[in-house]
């Protein structure tokens, strides 16, 4: 789709700004990783042009002076909790992790477990990371946390908790979800440096909310419409607003928990060294937006993407009331429906037509290309296959799938996995099109124009199989479909 992100100059004044942070302190800084490190789909949909792997790239630019920290919360562990989106447990999330970091060669300098009060899955797991010559330490809780900020800034309080002992200038700290005590660990660790006279430094680096956009701006409310399950809503940022008389946007947590953060700030150093939340932030995003208006539409786009992904959720019990009408309170800020997202408006016309399952694509030159369920194909498999060709020039009365390639697989759906449904998902239809590209032209030079449809925004009439999704968003689609 249309670029609206300078994707270069961000992590160019990223990295810069990181590094100004450091030398704010001691050669030492504390920076918390909010979101995902890598794999930022959302901010790659939101900020056409930003590539999901920004951030770790932005790192790499450091590398030589950064070292990653993993924070993992001990009762998440012992809870084998999971993370919906990878359908894994934290503590394998964690190992996960490691090695993708290691991978590209980022330095993980040790695992922290918080909330650790001798849990027999958090010792198992310990045991296992030291095995593999990772040092772990364990962080405690604190009666009265976070606002008994006498006790937390002493040695009963954050004096209780394992020294991290850290190389490097920068650590970033990160952590495989939610609640698992990234600040909390961070602020330990200003504590214990404090005592051993090293003035460190804390960050946060988080892309939402951008700080420097209107409140109400599409990326914002974007941002609002992934995080309405967690009830996160963007505020103005009223310690910054008094401070220096500037409006700027943060979110509630962060607005909520100043306060006490200064405190414990001054506890430890005498006094703050930051006025606001967004003093914190490192997050330069706002200034590399090239094209506001495409940011703009591609963000209108993300919130009728979660208002169908709500309205799954809330048809498999899932989702709340609250989540999706909170979803509705954004559309109607922005005074748009469905109907403002053409491929559903499209695969939706035509089901009515038809009376079959339809499913569309909207095509990076604006243009809809749609496709319906046959004794051969999927609505899915259709529409891909009509895309590829309009993309190509293909006449669209040519087959692209010989009868060599289908007949096959066909069989072995039917005869030998007990199938009744003899039509292709993508997945199989996109390994049909590789057989028959071996002596089909045609087929071949649909193949190659596979890429061509990253990013374009695809709608169903009817619920899709995971099947169908994995493979759809594997090729970069954003997808939506109806709940029935």
């Amino acid at each position: 789709m249309k670029t609206g992100f300078d994707n270069q100059k961000y992590l160019r004044m990223q990295s810069e700004k990181i590094k100004e942070r450091i030398a704010m302190f001691d050669n030492k800084l504390y920076l918390e990783f909010g979101g995902k490190l890598f794999d930022d789909y959302h901010a790659s949909r939101v900020l056409p042009g930003f590539e999901p792997s920004s951030k770790l790239q932005m790192l790499l630019q450091l590398s030589s002076q950064a070292e990653v920290l993993i924070v993992i919360n001990a009762e998440d562990i012992e809870k084998n909790k999971v993370r919906a989106d990878l359908g894994i447990t934290y503590d394998l999330d964690v190992l996960r992790l490691i090695e993708v970091y290691r991978s590209h060669g980022l330095y993980v300098g040790s695992v922290v477990l918080t909330h650790y009060s001798g849990q027999t899955l958090a010792d198992a797991f310990r045991s296992r990371l030291e095995k593999q010559g990772i040092d772990v330490y364990c962080h405690y809780l604190i009666e009265g946390y976070p606002k008994n900020v006498a006790l937390i800034v002493s040695d009963d309080g954050y004096g209780k908790n394992d020294y991290v002992r850290t190389t490097r200038p920068l650590v970033v700290v990160t952590a495989p979800g939610p609640g698992s005590g990234k600040m909390a660990t961070c602020l330990s660790q200003l504590y214990h440096e404090h005592k051993r006279g090293i003035r460190a430094g804390y960050a946060k680096f988080e892309t939402f909310p951008i700080w420097n956009l209107p409140l109400s701006h599409p990326v914002n409310l974007a941002y609002e419409a992934a995080t309405a399950d967690l009830k996160d809503v963007n505020m103005i940022d009223p310690f910054h607003l008094s401070a220096y008389g500037i409006s700027t946007v943060n979110y509630n947590r962060d607005i909520e928990i100043f306060p006490v953060l200064n405190a414990i700030f001054e506890g430890i150093y005498g006094e703050s060294p930051y006025k606001s939340p967004t003093d914190m932030g490192v997050n330069m995003a706002g200034h590399c937006i090239v094209d506001d208006e495409a940011c703009c539409e591609a963000s209108r786009q993300e919130i009728l993407r979660r208002y169908y992904e709500s309205m799954i959720r809330k048809a498999d019990l899932v989702a709340t009331e609250d989540e999706l009408a909170k979803i509705e309170f954004l559309m109607q800020q922005l005074s748009i429906s469905w109907k403002d997202r053409p491929c559903a408006l499209a695969a939706n016309e035509r089901a009515d037509r038809q009376q079959v399952p339809c499913a569309a694509i909207e095509l990076s030159d604006g243009s809809i290309v749609t496709g319906k369920t046959t004794e051969l194909l999927g609505p899915c498999s259709a529409v891909l296959l009509n895309a590829l060709k309009v993309v190509t020039g293909i006449d669209h009365a040519l087959p692209l799938i010989s009868h060599k390639a289908l007949v096959p697989i066909q069989t072995l759906k039917t005869q030998y996995f007990g199938s009744r449904n003899p039509r292709l998902h993508t997945d199989e239809t996109l390994i049909a099109l590789s057989i028959s590209a071996s002596e089909n032209s045609d087929a071949q030079k649909a193949l190659e124009a596979l890429g061509s449809l990253r990013g374009c925004q695809l709608h169903c009439s009817s619920r899709l199989s995971k099947v169908d999704l994995n493979t759809l968003r594997k090729l970069g689609l954003n997808v939506t479909m109806e709940p029935s």
